[in-house]
């Protein structure tokens, strides 16, 4: 059983997200807010939330600044925003913040069950679109890695990129490793150097593809 926690202003559209959810889920536990001063709340009081489905429009998140005070708050939880605005600019902005996906609310029924299936799964979840874009090749964009150049990284940095695979911000993969997050960040330049890779996004779509090989053949 699955323990969801759906913060959106609009009354009509958690209504749909929860009934989406309990006949896709079932069992689960679904709590809802409609501010960021609730979600807060309920996320510092719950602490076996296994996701948190968040509005960007909602009120008190003046942009991406809520995500970033409930990552601070709870850098364990995994977070998904939730948006009408579902530009490039604002999924890599999300996935800068902390989140671990962008969920269009224009989305058909059965990819939002993929999305969270996915998330759920502890996968990063990126639009269609958006994935479509950062995997085709363009004369800008470097080719897909080997599995052989991943292992030129260091252990420390494959410890990081492990961690980036699942969508975590710098922040978070400092609490889970230990680090200062400044050295996270040193890191992270040096992954995105030695694999040819400009783009945060694209970097850890790349990954999950290794790891998910890597499991399979172990």
């Amino acid at each position: 059983m699955y323990s969801f926690l759906i913060a959106d202003d609009h009354p009509l559209f958690r209504e749909a997200l929860m009934e989406v959810i309990s006949s896709s889920f079932p069992g689960s536990c679904l709590l809802e807010t409609a501010d960021l001063a609730s979600t807060l709340n309920t996320a510092r009081q719950e602490d076996q939330l296994d996701l948190l489905l968040l509005d960007l429009k909602m009120p008190g998140m003046q942009g991406f600044q809520g995500l970033v005070e409930i990552k601070q708050q709870r850098p364990d939880l995994p977070v998904v925003m939730v948006s009408a605005e579902d530009s490039r600019t604002a999924v890599l902005e999300a996935m800068q913040a902390g989140a671990m996906g962008f969920i269009s609310k224009a989305s058909p029924r059965s990819e939002l069950v993929r999305a969270l299936q996915q998330l759920l799964a502890g996968q990063v979840y990126l639009p269609p679109s958006i994935n479509q874009h950062v995997s085709s090749p363009t004369k800008a964009s470097p080719p897909e890695p080997s599995p052989a150049i991943f292992e030129q990284l260091t252990r420390k940095q494959k410890k990081v990129l492990e961690r980036m695979a699942l969508g975590e911000s710098n922040k978070q993969i400092a609490w889970h490793l230990n680090l200062a997050e400044t050295t996270v960040k040193g890191h992270v330049t040096g992954i995105l150097a030695k694999l040819g890779f400009k783009n945060r996004v694209q970097l850890a779509l790349a990954a999950q593809k290794y790891f998910s090989s890597q499991q399979v053949v172990e």
